[in-house]
Formats: C-alpha cells, structure tokens, sequence
C-alpha cells in the first residue's frame, strides 16, 4: 500500500522545545553578545535616556556596576562611548589621558579586565561640537586625512588606557591602515581593531544620538556613511579593511541590512559583527509598552536572526539580559 503522505516529514523534529533545541543550526550565546555602554563626565547618578528606555549614561561609578552585572551574566564584552563634559572643534577630550573614556577603562580593566573583552568606540562625533566625526575644513566638509591623524592618536590614547579592542566608527577612508600604524609604533601591537566597515547613513540613530550627545550641528553625515541604495559598497570596504589590518568588521544597523551581513561574513576571512542600534531597540521597546507585540520573543527573534545571517559577534543594548535568560 502506498503511503498517503511522504515518509519524510519536517515536523518531526518540531514537537517539542528539546527537539527544536538539539537540532537548531543557530544559537545565540551569551560570550557572543557586546553590551554598549555610555559614560558621561561631570554627573553625580545616572541619567535616563528618554528614548531608549532602559538605558542611562553612567557615572564612572555605575559604569563599574552595571560592567560587573554584565560580566557576571556572561556578556562577552562591553563597549563604551564617551560623553564629555567641554566639546571643542577638534575633540581634545577623545584622546586626553585625563578623558572620560580613558578613565572609564582603566577602572574597567582594574576590575574586570580579565573576565571580559575592553571595547572602545574610536570617533569624534561624541566629542566635537559641531558633532561630525572628523575635523573640518574651513568649507565644513570633513577633511579625511587630517582626522586620520586624530583617529590615530585616539587608538593609543584607548590602548595606553586598557582597551583591549578599538573600534573606529567615523567611516573615514583608511582609517584601519593609520590606526594599525600608531598601535604598531607604540608598541600596541596586540590591540585589536573591530572596523566599522559597512555603517549606513540610516534613520535608526537618532535615539544613540540622545545618548552620546553627538547630533550633527549642521547637514549630515551622508558624505561619509554609506547610501543604502549602494549595494555594492559594503563587499568593497569590508575587503578594503581587511587588507588594511582590521580583525573584526562590523556591519551597522543589523536587521535592516540582514543580506549585507550575511554577504560580508559570506567574503571576509575575520569575524563579523553587527550592531543592532538604538533605533531597533527603541522600535522594539516602544512597541512593546504599547501591548503591540511579545518583547522577549521579539527581542530573541531578532537576535537569532542577526546570528542566522552570519553575525559571529552581536552588539546590542539587550546583551545583559539575554545573557541572563540563556544561562
């Protein structure tokens, strides 16, 4: 007698959450998870965020707690943005050994230095006051090779201070080669650089702009972050950073852009990570309060889909507590 139905049947491993689990091809694991994290000079608690709900800008004194929390969840690591008391044209404060970052990681590499992986964003949009992320020419057109030199200076200011790993963010060409240059010289070679390779002039940051305090004063940063539309970009300067020393490239948004990090991690022989900014958060966040969708099921559906398109590494603002809910 001929069986009605093929003998073969998918279903089979669906039935229950153990068989979902035993077969799954994708995970997402705490150790993979880097929490971003603001500092800001100059306050006495903690300040709220009031778009991202959830989020605040530390003191110096609560970054150190929420970094042990983090840590003690299993985040694999932590990656801090800067906000500065005194903003100036060419952003003294990003390389200032006396900086809110650099001071913020030389705590953290006293505590937790050995327990987790020391980040830091390497740009001047959090320090400047007109809030690109480079210098400016007397025209207010960022001057590539001059920032390059800031984005250098930087890099060993956030080695000497204990990062383990420098993320340049500004979209700057060569920004990896001149980086990889001055750790180099100063003898930082084991410093690693995470590129953001692939960032997209997108909607999606305005809520990490309230957070670091780098809204552009005037026009945008079209010029630098790559168009959206332009497809072919993201393959050429994810390779172009590689050739140039990166050992982590970074696509940025994340689920907006699923197809460019699945052809990224598709071409590259380093890892890949993806930002899951603060738009995504707040969007999820939002429409969570308003009773619209399952926060934690959207929240693991989106970070396993992030995993599903080749992300090795993802950075989210969710990091600790999803850290703790797959312990």
């Amino acid at each position: 007698m001929t069986a009605r139905y093929p003998v073969t049947r998918p279903r089979r491993l669906r039935r229950t959450a153990a068989l979902r689990t035993l077969v799954a091809q994708v995970s997402v694991r705490p150790s993979n998870l880097v929490l971003p994290l603001f500092v800001k000079e100059g306050i006495g608690e903690p300040q709220p965020v009031s778009s991202m709900p959830g989020v605040v800008q530390h003191t110096r004194d609560s970054l150190r707690k929420a970094a042990h929390e983090a840590v003690e969840a299993g985040v694999g690591g932590l990656i801090l943005f800067g906000v500065p008391a005194v903003k100036d044209g060419r952003g003294s404060a990003a390389d200032d050994p006396g900086g809110v970052v650099q001071l913020a990681l030389r705590d953290l590499a006293a505590d937790v230095g050995q327990d987790t992986v020391l980040m830091a964003d390497l740009c001047l949009d959090e320090y400047t006051d007109h809030g690109h992320c480079g210098l400016l020419t007397p025209a207010g057109e960022v001057d590539n090779d001059a920032t390059l030199e800031r984005y250098a200076s930087i890099a060993v200011a956030q080695a000497e201070a204990g990062a383990h790993v420098v993320a340049p963010s500004g979209m700057m060409d060569g920004q990896v080669g001149a980086i990889r240059g001055a750790l180099d010289a100063a003898g930082h070679g084991d410093v690693a650089i995470c590129a953001y390779s692939v960032k997209y002039a997108s909607a999606c940051y305005g809520p990490f702009r309230e957070a670091a305090e780098c809204a552009p004063q005037f026009g945008d940063r079209a010029a630098y972050q790559q168009d959206p539309a332009a497809a072919r970009d993201a393959l050429r300067e994810a390779l172009l950073d590689v050739d140039e020393g990166a050992d982590i490239v970074m696509v940025k948004p994340a689920v907006p852009y699923l197809d460019v990090i699945a052809q990224v991690s598709a071409a590259v022989p380093v890892p890949v990570a993806a930002y899951q900014v603060s738009g995504e958060y707040s969007m999820i966040e939002a429409a969570a309060a308003n009773g619209w969708l399952d926060r934690d099921r959207m929240i693991m559906e989106t970070l396993t889909a992030i995993s599903r398109a080749g992300a090795d590494i993802i950075l989210t603002y969710w990091a600790a507590e999803v850290a703790r809910r797959l312990r």
